[in-house]
C-alpha cells in the first residue's frame, strides 16, 4: 500500500504551489485507481493546519474549502486512514531511536512508525527528513 504524507496533500489542494500540477495528478490517481492508498491521520491534522494558516499562506485555505479537500479525498472507496495501532509505542520508540529523531522530527517519526506498522510499502513526501527511518520506503512524487 502506498501512503501520502502532509506536504503532497498540500500541494495538491493549494493551486499557487509550483508542484500543484503533479501534486494534483498524484492523488488523483490513487483516488480513482482500484488499490488500496493510505493518508495517516496525523497527515490530515496537519494538512488541515497548514492549508488554513495565515502565516503559511496569503490568503489560506477557508476551513470550509480545507474540509470539502479532505472530504473528497475520503470519498475514494480505496482509501484506508491509518491510525496508531495497539503496539505503536514499540513502533514508535525504534524509529525514533534509530532515527536519532528529536523535537519536531518526532511527528515525522509518528508517522513513519504508523506507516510501517500498517505495512506501507512507500510513503510518498517530498520531506527528506523521512530518510532517517530506514524501515519506510521514501519516493518524491513532485520530481522527476
Amino acid at each position: 500500500m502506498i501512503a501520502i504524507d502532509t506536504n503532497v496533500l498540500v500541494h495538491a489542494h493549494r493551486r499557487d504551489s509550483r508542484w500543484h500540477s503533479r501534486a494534483s495528478e498524484c492523488v488523483r490517481g490513487l483516488a480513482e485507481g482500484r488499490a488500496a492508498w493510505a493518508i495517516p491521520w496525523p497527515c490530515l491534522h496537519e494538512f488541515l493546519a497548514i492549508v488554513t494558516h495565515p502565516r503559511v499562506y496569503a490568503p489560506p485555505s477557508t476551513l470550509a474549502g480545507a474540509i470539502e479537500q479532505v472530504d473528497a479525498w475520503m470519498e475514494s472507496p480505496a482509501l484506508v486512514l491509518l491510525g496508531e495501532s495497539r503496539d505503536h509505542w514499540s513502533m514508535l520508540r525504534g524509529q525514533l531511536t534509530a532515527g536519532g529523531v528529536h523535537g519536531p522530527m518526532v511527528l515525522d517519526g509518528r508517522i513513519a512508525a504508523i506507516c510501517v506498522g500498517h505495512g506501507v510499502r512507500e510513503l510518498l513526501t517530498a520531506d527528506r527528513d523521512f530518510g532517517r527511518f530506514s524501515s519506510l520506503t521514501t519516493r518524491n512524487p513532485l520530481v522527476d
